[in-house]
């Protein structure tokens, strides 16, 4: 005979999770996460994921060369020394120019910057930068640069008569050589309240340029005065110097 249930015994009501786990749980979950590897696939989960996750605890993860036809990429883990791979779509028909806080910065073939961050999760936010214009091919090459056809043009500087015949389009591989060799970020894009401001060194200048990320729809020359090309640029301190 089946017993009577008992009045006084109550069953405990179980956590609405249907949102995902609260916060302190996946803080305290982070905060048990051995090596980049693991808070690098913790952090493409999801937005709250990747939001719980710093990574600054955490020993390097080295990007490695990859196809510009395929969006597979691979980083490699120095402490636990192996590699994650990753599908970017973004990568695709793009050539890096730069690492910065935790973003990749990817140009194509029209000098055209896009930051990525690789391990923001499937909603990974896409910042764009402005593209290179003339006034940033002009000071650029030794050599002269300009648009044919929307193709970039690297024209010999012994001089030319036809555009489309003397000068050779820079192709995706070569674009770091011409434009944009390194970009470094005053602080991440994502940061609220707070103004990024991405600086670049180009392929052969005494200049670098700069833009307010979000804000400039143009890059902003600035002489350095220097009688040498920028070798690296270098932000600290809240400053960016050359």
């Amino acid at each position: 005979m089946a017993q009577p249930p008992n009045p006084k015994r109550r069953s405990l009501p179980l956590p609405d999770w249907r949102s995902g786990p609260p916060e302190d749980h996946l803080e305290s979950i982070g905060q048990r996460l051995a090596s980049g590897h693991d808070a690098a696939s913790f952090r493409s989960a999801c937005s709250p994921w990747h939001a719980v996750v710093p990574f600054v605890t955490f020993g390097p993860l080295l990007l490695l060369p990859f196809d510009h036809d395929s969006d597979r990429v691979g980083f490699y883990c120095v402490p636990k020394k192996k590699v994650l791979s990753k599908t970017l779509p973004d990568v695709r028909s793009k050539v890096v120019c730069g690492s910065s806080c935790g973003w990749l910065e990817l140009m194509d073939e029209a000098a055209s910057v896009t930051l990525l961050n690789p391990f923001a999760g499937a909603c990974a936010p896409r910042v764009e930068l402005p593209p290179a214009g003339e006034h940033v091919a002009a000071v650029s090459s030794s050599e002269r640069v300009s648009r044919v056809h929307g193709l970039w043009v690297l024209h010999p500087t012994n001089g030319y008569r036809n555009a489309d015949v003397a000068g050779r389009a820079i192709k995706l591989e070569d674009m770091r050589d011409v434009f944009f060799r390194e970009i470094v970020l005053s602080t991440p894009p994502d940061v609220a309240g707070r103004e990024c401001v991405a600086m670049a060194m180009l392929g052969c200048s005494t200049e670098v340029v700069f833009c307010r990320v979000g804000v400039d729809s143009a890059w902003t020359l600035l002489d350095t005065k220097l009688e040498f090309s920028v070798g690296c640029i270098v932000h600290c301190q809240d400053k960016t110097s050359s």
